[in-house]
């Protein structure tokens, strides 16, 4: 395809696909992309609270917008949380996926050549 970053093989062109580029990826999920993440949900934390805090009923009175504030920030925090939690498995992968692999190459190498009943046979004599 003209003007296409995909590969022949369909992948992208920056996907980590040795081990020493997986170690790499996951390290920058782990030191910088997962930190950096919880970072900006604190500050969006603190700077909601404040809003909340802001608008909510004093004396009685109240904005709505206190409360509406509130139900999308709890949302809100869910999808951070459940994304921090993405980028943690998706490290885990990362640290994993070429133990996973070898150890299945291994297995499957060890199991294709074992002796079989018929390495014994011989043809009876005519």
């Amino acid at each position: 395809m003209a003007g296409s970053d995909k590969t022949a093989g369909g992948g992208r062109p920056d996907l980590a696909s040795s081990p020493a580029e997986k170690t790499a990826a996951a390290n920058t999920l782990h030191n910088d992309i997962q930190p950096d993440t919880k970072a900006a949900g604190q500050w969006a934390d603190d700077e909601t609270s404040a809003v909340v805090k802001a608008f909510d009923a004093k004396d009685g009175h109240g904005w709505l917008i206190s409360g509406a504030v509130s139900k999308a920030h709890k949302t809100w925090g869910e999808q951070v949380q459940d994304f921090v939690n993405r980028l943690a498995g998706d490290e885990s992968a990362l640290r994993s996926d070429s133990t996973l692999l070898t150890g299945t190459d291994v297995g499957v190498g060890g199991t294709a050549r074992r002796v079989s009943v018929l390495d014994t046979y011989s043809p009876p004599a005519h």
